[in-house]
């Protein structure tokens, strides 16, 4: 059915709430779902132009500015496509960061660069953190009555549960390597 990156699947979940052009995508990915997915320019102008030659999507040229760009729609076949993926379970939820492949191999670096790299992500992740539960603030009082905004929230629930747990793990790994 979907690809087994499931890009195709992603950029029509994100056509069924509005048309969109290659970079709105991008953004919307880099933006909305960088806490759980990601995609480069390289891999979504390709889908897109798989999703319209398969039907999926349409491609329309439009003027802006001056300049031509391309705006995409979901079509009724690619909202098919997209409840059919919906309704299949999950094939794989994984998790992959650079800092924790980075630890496992760390006896050769040494406790003082795991350090660096615990506190690396620690501040990453408290940098992100704020803007979790201001998104959390924004859908809260619009997910009344509105479907998609509570489905939005769940995610974002997740994100600061796993980001607190983050956390933690950060303040117990500093201290577990420091001897403490």
């Amino acid at each position: 059915m979907a690809s087994e990156k499931k890009l195709d699947c992603v950029i029509l979940g994100l056509l069924s709430h509005e048309e969109l052009t290659g970079y709105e995508i991008k953004r919307r990915i880099d933006t909305t779902l960088k806490y759980f997915w990601g995609a480069s320019f390289g891999s979504i102008y390709p889908t897109l132009g798989q999703l319209v030659e398969n039907g999926l999507a349409t491609r329309r040229a439009e003027a802006d500015g001056g300049r031509e760009r391309l705006v995409y729609a979901i079509t009724d076949e690619g909202r098919e496509h997209l409840r059919a993926w919906l309704g299949q379970p999950a094939q794989r939820d994984e998790l992959r960061y650079e800092t924790l492949l980075k630890l496992f191999f760390g006896q050769d670096a040494g406790a003082e660069q795991a350090l660096e790299h615990i506190e690396a992500f620690e501040r990453r992740t408290a940098t992100e953190l704020p803007r979790l539960e201001q998104a959390r603030q924004v859908l809260s009082s619009a997910s009344e009555g509105d479907d998609a905004h509570r489905y939005y929230l769940l995610t974002v629930e997740f994100g600061i549960k796993t980001y607190n747990a983050y956390l933690e793990w950060c303040r117990e790994a500093k201290a577990l390597l420091k001897g403490e």
